[in-house]
């Protein structure tokens, strides 16, 4: 494998807990103001946050590819890496999130998270909406769009009980070779032995 997870590829718990009070916060403002840009923005990072999805994944999900229905919790990521399909599973918290997001703003585009001069919003676009939520809150600069994609997948690590094969579901890997590096940057074995060194 030529690539490696460190610490600086993906937010803390900290970073995390930072960058959602930062951009609630900017959310709820420009509701109050009848404002949309600050609502999807906020939407955004909390989407990706919660399904882990790759930016270009993200730009291109449409409408019909959510499950938001009784006990469905869900995005259908179409022709993906290499071109496959996936169902990835997010939480009622996210579910709840995005259909605030449905009924406040006023597009009729098809797409989850639409352009004014497109279809959809682009990746650059994408990118730049985490950079400048990032730069606000205050969080290191040397983060991107994609360590919001590590971020999701060592935090499932986590919560899921270190089940690498579930991580590797969610998160599209072809090959589990690629979801062990979450496994390496988060491994107890590793803390515990080192502890125990005299």
């Amino acid at each position: 494998m030529s690539w490696t997870i460190t610490h600086e590829k993906f937010l803390s718990e900290d970073d995390v807990r930072q960058l959602r009070k930062h951009i609630e916060a900017k959310m709820l403002y420009a509701k109050a103001k009848g404002s949309q840009i600050a609502v999807r923005d906020y939407t955004i990072i909390e989407f990706t946050l919660g399904t882990g999805l790759r930016v270009s994944e993200i730009a291109k999900v449409k409408l019909n590819d959510l499950g938001l229905g009784k006990g469905q919790n869900s995005v259908i990521v179409r022709r993906g890496k290499g071109g496959k399909t996936r169902q990835v599973t997010f939480s009622s918290r996210l579910k709840q999130i995005i259909k605030d997001y449905l009924e406040y703003r006023t597009s009729k585009s098809e797409y989850l998270f639409p352009s004014q001069r497109q279809s959809h919003l682009s990746t650059s676009a994408l990118w730049r909406v985490f950079k400048n939520a990032a730069k606000d809150a205050g969080l290191s600069t040397h983060f991107r769009f994609h360590d919001l994609r590590h971020t999701y997948c060592t935090r499932l690590y986590k919560s899921s009980h270190y089940n690498l094969r579930l991580v590797q579901q969610q998160a599209g890997h072809s090959s589990p070779n690629t979801t062990t590096v979450y496994a390496h940057v988060l491994d107890q074995d590793i803390e515990q032995a080192v502890e125990s060194m005299e």
